[in-house]
């Protein structure tokens, strides 16, 4: 959640010195370069990584890549497209597992269907809509790449499926 909020920091003060302006630079490099690695995270199957405190936010956990999407500030390498197919595995393959609803239709703590031990004891039912920041992008026009590029694999399914991919690389900023 900070990566979203320190982009947006940076744009909101940019204008205010000249400090701030490398900052934001340096800042948005960084978070470009921060999307790249958790577009490649999104396993073929629309599964992700179990780690950190917060994972009963399912996709929320791709907020920051939304964003990217959102703000056009993905890395090159990395087409709109791909991270919308990608978000859109990973959003399915969490909302299709029973139980991941209760009877009155609210979500429930867990990451596939109901697990209530995976969340921290300060997460309640209105606190796993966080979620809802993986649907960012819907402030994207219908002709942005984003949505209008045809559907394409998102980095580790051209990996999995045998394709001729470049070796990931670091920031050195």
């Amino acid at each position: 959640m900070i990566q979203p909020m320190l982009v947006d920091l940076a744009a909101r003060f940019r204008d205010t010195s000249p400090d701030y302006v490398k900052m934001d630079e340096l800042i948005l490099a960084r978070a470009a370069r921060y999307a790249s690695v958790l577009e490649r995270m999104i396993a073929p199957d629309g599964t992700y990584p179990y780690i950190g405190r917060s994972i009963v936010y399912r996709f929320g956990a791709f907020q920051h890549l939304a964003q990217a999407s959102l703000q056009h500030f993905l890395e090159e390498k990395i087409s709109p497209a791909q991270v919308r197919c990608a978000l859109t595995a990973v959003i399915r393959r969490t909302m299709d597992t029973p139980g991941t609803l209760d009877r009155q239709g609210w979500l429930a703590p867990g990451l596939y269907g109901y697990q209530p031990a995976l969340a921290e004891g300060y997460i309640s039912v209105g606190s796993l809509y966080l979620c809802s920041t993986v649907f960012l992008p819907l402030e994207l026009a219908p002709q942005d790449p984003f949505w209008s590029a045809a559907d394409t694999k998102w980095t580790s399914a051209k990996i999995a499926a045998g394709e001729q991919m470049d070796a990931d690389g670091a920031l050195y900023r």
